[in-house]
């Protein structure tokens, strides 16, 4: 198999040790592909083929990331996430689905997770999410030791912390790296062509709508009970500006 990013360098977890991906999929044969694709990656991969047993896996192997199907034997992938994010609510997750109405495709996302890719898919699209996925999570040995200050608003790109106004924030991983781009571009409006080709990485299929839901997201942590700093340009875009 042709490595799927020849220009790309091997990603790690931050101790050197190899990243760990479950993938979860009824198919065994789409399982075994995607396990022989991240494997040549040097990733540990766990698979699993229900719901069940991909709770269980995630339990006993602390996945980086998880690669989940939307349609399991016993319970659905949201299912799925649900459960195993009340014991690691950070890890990233990218649904597969067979699905390609827009509205199926966004409800994954709505319900939190950080990407989704549509069957029939080519493994080399799915390595190269995982690997901007990973990379935006902060679960790569690849950091940033810079802080970034916007008014009270502060973000930290090697610990991934984040505070306002001296209160630390949450996000995720998605979240997380569409604030940083924004901080990064302070008083800028940037359009949600721009904003979809930086955060996600690729073409979203045109589906800017994304952009609004995560936007959305952020102002819920950033901007909830303090004067607003995520401003809409009618037409523009979005831009970040302190709060006067």
């Amino acid at each position: 198999m042709a490595r799927t990013d020849t220009a790309a360098a091997p990603l790690t977890r931050p101790d050197g040790t190899p990243i760990r991906v479950l993938a979860v999929d009824d198919e065994s044969s789409l399982t075994e592909l995607l396990s022989m694709a991240m494997r040549y990656e040097g990733w540990q991969v766990t698979t699993a083929s229900s719901g069940t047993t991909a709770v269980k896996a995630a339990r006993e192997v602390r996945p980086d990331a998880i690669v989940l199907d939307m349609m399991l034997p016993d319970f659905d992938g949201l299912e799925v996430m649900r459960r195993i994010r009340t014991e690691d609510p950070d890890v990233p997750v990218i649904f597969l689905t067979a699905k390609d109405a827009v509205e199926d495709r966004i409800g994954g996302l709505t319900a939190g997770g950080d990407d989704y890719v549509t069957k029939p898919f080519s493994l080399e699209e799915v390595i190269a999410r995982l690997r901007a996925l990973l990379r935006r999570s902060g679960a790569t040995s690849t950091r940033s030791d810079s802080t970034l200050v916007v008014g009270d608003l502060t973000l930290d790109e090697d610990s991934h912390e984040v505070t306002r106004g001296g209160t630390e924030i949450s996000l995720t991983a998605t979240e997380f790296e569409l604030l940083r781009y924004l901080m990064r571009n302070p008083r800028r409006v940037l359009s949600k062509a721009q904003i979809l080709d930086r955060v996600w990485n690729y073409d979203f299929g045109g589906q800017a709508n994304v952009v609004e839901l995560y936007i959305s997201y952020l102002r819920k942590k950033i901007d909830v009970d303090r004067p607003p700093m995520i401003h809409t340009m009618r037409g523009a875009g979005y831009v970040l500006r302190p709060a006067s």
